[in-house]
């Protein structure tokens, strides 16, 4: 006989109810609080009920196999379940529509559809049989322009249920939530044209530092946030980690270096050429500007790029995270570029140390791998870029996250650091940002901050709300 499964943890149950309530939710819930297992529950309830058939699961490839996969296995044994790797459809599809929940990486949508936005005859066998639509990390459909997001908006229709779900939904903004919503209601909360919500939101503000005289940015009104909360606040659901289970603490703090004299001469120069293009106007455009800036802080790295080649100039950054690393029994540790790889991955093997990598270029399988051998001890340090390792890996046998550079990112950057710092975590973790003194490394970090505050503000609200509506 079977042993009987732990119950849902309260904010789980809450989870479910709201689901089983809803043909149209969003569930904004913090990373590691389980919305995974919330929404398999749900749809088994609604299928045993007869009022759900098959369930469409659209997620980021790295955790198809261990979020989804894996926890219909412990979760809802019940169900069975099938991944679809878009490369393998024609292989395994035809097996995969007897199962009951059907997972595929985001991109599927663009072989679910042609280029009219027409169903082809694959996508018509998945429209015809799933009833239930379930979006994780949502924040994949946000630009609205992109394939992706088309193919997406073009079969949202067949599905009667439309779930969704994402952590960190707003990490650029508020504008980020346009098309995700759309997908979900038609546009019936937030609009159904981008334009008009936008102006709704934001006020125009002309930049006169772009060349041309014409650009404008779209600033945030300081209501933002109240107005799209009260638009959604029916169908989102939102739970915070620490509110809802009883976790560690997590330290969250800069260790501050200086760069070495050759490589803040480097700097400087890198510096001065970028103030006298920006002066001169000549040639400096949004684009030019973003690449100065990025290449200032490939310097702090230690490295600069010429194209698709670089040219390594100094190693103490890498040996410094390194160092940090070693201090805790297992670590995480990101890298924004391909130095930052190969420079952990050599100067770990001089030091001995059991690791891997996780990156764009591993396969599925072998990342499913990494994450068992790290859970079990037998890999002691995961290097990764967050774009790669951000969603959905739950690597709770570390105790450290480390930044040996920052990222603009704020998606990537809280998504990533809540791969430790998750349910089922039971030690005190860290989060360690290097940065070197006199640098934009210091501002990058500052203006990351200001990022996740604003969209922990929205996700306060919903928070509220979620509470008093339990």
């Amino acid at each position: 006989m079977s042993a009987a499964l732990p119950e849902l943890y309260r904010h789980q149950a809450i989870t479910v109810k709201h689901l089983l309530a809803n043909d149209r939710s969003m569930d904004t819930s913090d990373p590691g609080t389980g919305k995974t297992r919330s929404h398999l529950e749900a749809f088994a309830q609604r299928k045993a009920a007869g009022t759900a058939h098959k369930m469409l699961v659209l997620g980021t490839l790295s955790i198809l196999e261990t979020a989804w996969a894996a926890d219909c296995a412990n979760w809802t044994p019940q169900l069975t379940c099938a991944v679809v790797y878009s490369a393998k459809r024609a292989k395994q599809l035809p097996a995969a529509l007897d199962a009951d929940v059907i997972i595929l990486n985001h991109d599927a949508v663009k072989w679910m559809v042609d280029g009219k936005g027409t169903l082809t005859a694959q996508g018509t066998q998945l429209a015809a049989l799933c009833d239930v639509l379930c979006i994780d990390e949502f924040t994949a459909f946000k630009h609205r322009t992109s394939q992706r997001s088309k193919a997406a908006a073009a079969i949202r229709k067949y599905f009667p249920v439309r779930w969704s779900l994402s952590g960190t939904p707003n990490s650029n903004g508020v504008l980020d939530l346009w098309h995700p919503t759309f997908l979900i209601d038609d546009g019936d909360r937030l609009g159904k044209a981008f334009w008009g919500y936008r102006a709704q939101v934001c006020t125009p503000t002309p930049n006169h530092n772009v060349p041309g005289g014409n650009h404008v940015d779209w600033i945030e009104k300081e209501d933002a946030e109240l107005i799209v909360a009260d638009r959604l606040h029916d169908i989102t659901v939102r739970h915070k980690l620490r509110e809802c289970i009883d976790m560690p603490d997590n330290v969250a703090y800069t260790v501050t270096t200086d760069l070495p004299n050759k490589l803040m001469a480097q700097y400087r120069e890198m510096q001065r050429e970028a103030v006298l293009m920006l002066e001169s106007g000549e040639g400096i455009n949004a684009v030019h500007a973003g690449a100065k800036a990025n290449k200032l802080l490939q310097i702090c790295s230690g490295a600069v790029y010429d194209g698709p080649d670089h040219h390594v100039l100094d190693n103490s950054r890498t040996s410094l995270a390194l160092d940090l690393a070693c201090e805790a029994p297992q670590a995480l540790i990101a890298f924004n570029w391909h130095h930052q790889r190969d420079a952990l991955v050599a100067e770990a093997t001089k030091r001995k140390l059991r690791f891997a990598v996780i990156d764009g270029s591993v396969p599925v399988a072998r990342r499913v791998e990494i994450v068992n051998d790290f859970q079990a001890s037998r890999v002691d340090y995961i290097f990764a870029h967050p774009q790669t390792a951000a969603h959905g890996l739950t690597l709770t046998k570390g105790t450290r996250t480390i930044w040996p550079s920052p990222t603009y990112n704020a998606e990537w950057f809280n998504q990533f650091n809540a791969r430790i710092d998750r349910a089922g975590q039971t030690q005190r973790t860290e989060t360690i940002m290097i940065a070197a003194r006199g640098t934009r490394e210091e501002e990058v970090y500052a203006r990351l901050a200001d990022k996740v505050q604003r969209m922990d503000n929205l996700l306060g609200i919903f928070a509220a709300s979620t509470s008093m509506a339990a």
